[in-house]
């Protein structure tokens, strides 16, 4: 009963953090200065395709989980399948949060469009520090850094910067290719991609081992501790 509880507990802190996640990438839009790293391609994708932000956002994911399979030479079908329902969910909450989002006042001059961001970062944080706290499995985007972090013997840190840099100058390059403009790139890109992992750190630091203490009651102090420690190396 009791490993039941947990499970749910996990799964509803996931969740919940990538509804949070999605979230923030959305009123990053709604600020429209450019949207995180992460979420840049499929906002491309969108811009330039016509598409929802929650359909691009699977193509983009797909895509990840192919780059995966390719740097690790082979597939395994469990992980496939279990990241690509992943993709479908973050996608799910993509529309969703954009369609409230797009509820708010449009931010019709600077300081407001600058507010957004800021909201958006805290938001998206604490979205990052529910979904690494649930020690669920991760996104494809991540998957990947992780992927290029193992094959290419690179820190973490190196290996994310890296991916970003890559995922946010092709989705630059689509929208200069077709809308003739840098679309979902802007200085936002560059403020969300410092930081979000910052901002993530921090929370962690002060507030995932009491919400680990939540979700894993059987848990002792000292594996909390290994636990909040190797998650923020994930956002540096």
């Amino acid at each position: 009963m009791n490993h039941k509880k947990t499970i749910t507990k996990r799964l509803f802190v996931y969740i919940f953090g990538l509804f949070a996640l999605s979230l923030g990438v959305s009123l990053s839009i709604q600020a429209g200065l450019g949207v995180s790293p992460v979420s840049s391609l499929a906002y491309a994708f969108s811009l330039t395709a016509g598409l929802s932000i929650g359909i691009t956002t699977v193509l983009a994911n797909v895509l990840f989980i192919i780059c995966q399979a390719i740097i690790n030479k082979h597939v395994e079908v469990k992980e496939f399948f279990l990241q690509l329902l992943i993709a479908f969910l973050f996608g799910f909450f993509m529309d969703a949060t954009l369609f409230l989002a797009q509820l708010l006042p449009t931010p019709g001059t600077l300081i407001v469009r600058c507010l957004y961001l800021v909201i958006s970062l805290f938001v998206a944080s604490f979205g990052v520090l529910h979904y690494f706290s649930a020690k669920l499995p991760l996104m494809p985007y991540d998957a990947l850094t992780y992927a290029v972090s193992e094959r290419f013997k690179l820190k973490f840190g190196k290996a994310k910067i890296t991916g970003d840099f890559i995922n946010v100058s092709v989705a630059g390059a689509v929208c200069l290719l077709f809308i003739h403009s840098f679309g979902s790139i802007g200085i936002g890109t560059i403020i969300a991609a410092y930081f979000i992992g910052k901002i993530a750190g921090w929370m962690m630091v002060h507030y995932q081992q009491p919400l680990q203490q939540r979700i894993f009651q059987t848990q002792n102090q000292t594996s909390s501790s290994k636990i909040r420690k190797s998650e923020e190396s994930l956002v540096r």
